[in-house]
């Protein structure tokens, strides 16, 4: 099963619709998926889960143990203030280093408000998980201007589902 993870925890974000979107392509190929939220992570997990706190945060704990399942991942990664968000960081490193991530595979889908798409945050997050061990598809599609793209949580601009869809056949065969 492929983990698509929400690189915010931003409420009614639109890295979850398009979370959504992606499990959809996902299952229409056959493939089940599970979305991991960040939103849904215990709001005291960076003073209780972190560091020689590690293990002891069961809702945190819960998050780990899908990861650690997990062979094959999506990040949903927006962009903010020229990066990725820093609750996807502070998740990152509540992973057990180095195991957490090593030898497994992901994409990433970047999307920004502006013209960038998200180029420069998955720019980033690809050198932290180069840096882990974890192999990134080399195709990431980044969804510039992404609120002009989804209209009731349907992806309406058509290259972005193209994209999408064609990233999600290449996790598939990764």
């Amino acid at each position: 099963m492929i983990k698509i993870i929400v690189g915010t925890n931003r409420k009614n974000s639109l890295s979850h619709k398009l979370a959504l979107i992606y499990q959809n392509s996902l299952k229409n190929l056959n493939t089940d998926a599970e979305i991991l939220d960040l939103k849904d992570l215990p709001h005291d997990f960076l003073f209780s889960a972190l560091y020689e706190n590690n293990g002891k945060n069961p809702g945190f704990n819960d998050f780990h143990n899908k990861v650690k399942e997990g062979s094959k991942f999506v990040f949903i990664v927006p962009e903010y203030n020229g990066s990725f968000p820093g609750i996807l960081k502070a998740f990152i490193d509540g992973m057990t280093y180095p195991n957490a991530f090593r030898n497994k595979k992901c994409a990433l889908v970047g999307l920004s408000s502006g013209i960038g798409g998200g180029g420069i945050a998955l720019s980033h997050l690809t050198d932290i998980f180069h840096y882990l061990g974890m192999h990134v598809l080399a195709f990431k599609p980044k969804l510039a201007k992404i609120e002009d793209s989804l209209s009731d949580n349907l992806l309406t601009n058509r290259l972005y589902m193209e994209l999408l869809q064609t990233q999600a056949e290449m996790l598939i065969d990764f």
